[in-house]
């Protein structure tokens, strides 16, 4: 039973002392009688030490402050296939971009689909709000280029640019910025193509800011703590400012747009890519210079504490694509994941790591079958590609942890057979799975174009990609002078909480796609339980089958 509140607690009759007490019960009414000036009453004994019952606590825990709880800073979108019950505080993209209010959208993706882009806007603004569409197709003649073009003309609203690539690089970030008409303004950091499929039947992730309002003056970011919205909007600006080429500058009106709102009510830190080398090992966590892929990551890693040693702690790594990757750029990728800044653990005592990837299976009983495979990619057609794989193999667990009929330990989350295009990093504080010291939400894979190839002899780092993404702590969440809890949310945003936490403010949920089986299952050789390829064909299957 719970315990009640002290305005419903039964109380006990206090025990008048020896010299006036009566071998009778005392009247009903005696308590509310006035006593005479002259006689004193009656003094009541104290009963040391008090009894200890289920409804009587100490004054201590009677003036605790309850703990209260969050929704998750990251909503699942909506699955069009399932039932209402898998579909609880999910977002649709019309939920993100049909606000009336909008007057300006930048669009930053790999694929886009600007038709299907603006059916989501109201129909009542959507010829009005300014459109802007930035994409990595830059040569000439690439045809998803002039699609794209080919488009923007039946909207006098709408203007494409094309950004310039490295070799080997794309522009993977998925991002949207909303410029409102009441002053505000919105960044959106999300995991999905701007097409139909990936807002259909694919799991997918959103991160949405508050909205920011308009300040009227830039603001000095220099002493900004990783973590806080000021650090977040500098570093904000400083990608966007990675657009610029020799020969234009896309994205300075935004730029000088942003540098006007007040970022203060977000609470996280933004990890990002931009191509390039860049210089690591003279930097600061108050440096103004911005650190992308690997280093960046690890730079704010090093300002999110572990609330238990690193023998006890996970780090799942789940992601839609796999590149070709060597063991020492994992090993050191890995370490990089392993970082905090409280411990140095030896390296006989590290933090697991697991990384989650669907099976060939789990591919085809998903909601959309071997198509939603075209989203989600691993190599394995070359000898470098298969050792890989059987150097990867012991890391490696399923997405939806039923493969062959085995639901043991499963947590239902809703998502099992909705294939993944979600991108999530995070650092569990134990083995089972129940807190959570960091999350990352990204548009980056497991490769070296996202994240960098690990440093030369002249400590450059090397990045080819575009990307983005938000990791969120419970240390920058609990607010001032507090302490927060982060925990799994399964098929809703909120949080469980059947009982307060002692020294605990506040327990912030985090919108789990997977079940609890990922602490536990790993994946096992044959065709069934084999990571997904193309390589692999139902037709191989059968075949395996016998």
């Amino acid at each position: 039973m719970a315990d009640l509140p002290d305005s419903d607690r039964p109380r006990k009759k206090a025990r008048l002392s020896d010299s006036t007490a009566s071998t009778e019960s005392p009247p009903e009414d005696e308590y509310s009688w006035n006593w005479p000036a002259d006689l004193a009453p009656p003094t009541i004994k104290p009963i040391s030490p008090p009894l200890l019952t289920r409804n009587n606590k100490s004054k201590e825990k009677q003036q605790e402050k309850p703990t209260t709880t969050q929704p998750s800073p990251f909503q699942l979108t909506r699955i069009r296939d399932l039932p209402a019950s898998a579909n609880v505080d999910t977002v649709t993209l019309s939920d993100i971009l049909g606000d009336p209010m909008i007057k300006e959208q930048w669009q930053f993706n790999f694929f886009l689909d600007i038709d299907f882009i603006m059916s989501h806007l109201d129909e009542d603004v959507r010829d009005t709000v300014q459109t802007r569409i930035i994409h990595g197709f830059h040569k000439p003649n690439d045809p998803s280029r002039l699609n794209l073009e080919a488009t923007a003309k039946k909207y006098p609203n709408v203007e494409t640019m094309h950004i310039w690539l490295p070799a080997y690089g794309t522009h993977h970030s998925k991002m949207m910025i909303l410029v409102r008409h009441d002053d505000t303004a919105q960044i959106i950091i999300h995991t999905a193509n701007m097409i139909t499929q990936d807002w259909t039947n694919l799991t997918q992730a959103v991160w949405r800011s508050p909205l920011l309002p308009f300040s009227g003056a830039g603001d000095e970011t220099s002493e900004a703590p990783i973590g806080s919205g000021a650090r977040f909007k500098r570093e904000l600006l400083n990608y966007l400012q990675g657009y610029k080429s020799k020969y234009k500058d896309p994205t300075r009106p935004l730029v000088d747009q942003l540098e006007r709102y007040d970022f203060s009510s977000i609470k996280a830190a933004l990890v990002a890519s931009v191509p390039g080398k860049q210089q690591i090992g003279t930097d600061t966590a108050n440096s103004k210079q911005s650190l992308w892929g690997w280093p960046g990551l690890e730079r704010v890693l090093k300002e999110v504490q572990a609330t238990t040693p690193a023998s006890r702690a996970q780090i799942n790594v789940q992601i839609s694509s796999i590149g070709t990757l060597y063991e020492k750029w994992l090993n050191g990728f890995f370490d990089v994941l392993r970082t905090t800044t409280t411990e140095k653990q030896p390296r006989s005592e590290p933090a697991l790591v697991r990384v989650i990837f669907p099976t060939a299976d789990e591919i085809r009983r998903s909601l959309d079958g071997y198509q939603s495979g075209s989203s989600i990619h691993m190599k394995l057609d070359s000898d470098v590609q298969k050792k890989q794989l059987s150097y990867m193999k012991p890391l490696l667990f399923t997405w939806a942890g039923d493969t062959n009929g085995d639901r043991n330990g499963v947590q239902q989350a809703g998502r099992r057979r909705a294939a993944p295009h979600i991108k999530t990093f995070i650092r569990f504080s134990d083995n089972d799975c129940s807190k959570i010291d960091w999350t990352l939400v990204t548009s980056a894979n497991l490769s070296k174009q996202a994240w960098g190839e690990m440093a030369n002899k002249n400590r450059e780092v090397n990045i080819s990609s575009f990307e983005i993404g938000v990791l969120v702590s419970p240390q920058w969440l609990a607010g001032e002078g507090g302490k927060a809890s982060m925990v799994p949310a399964f098929k809703k945003d909120d949080p469980d909480m059947d009982t307060a936490l002692e020294g605990i403010d506040k327990v912030i949920g985090v919108k789990n796609p997977t079940g609890r089986v990922l602490c536990g299952k790993r994946t096992t050789r044959g065709c069934d339980d084999g990571i997904w390829s193309f390589a692999v064909t139902d037709e191989q299957c059968l075949m395996h089958r016998g």
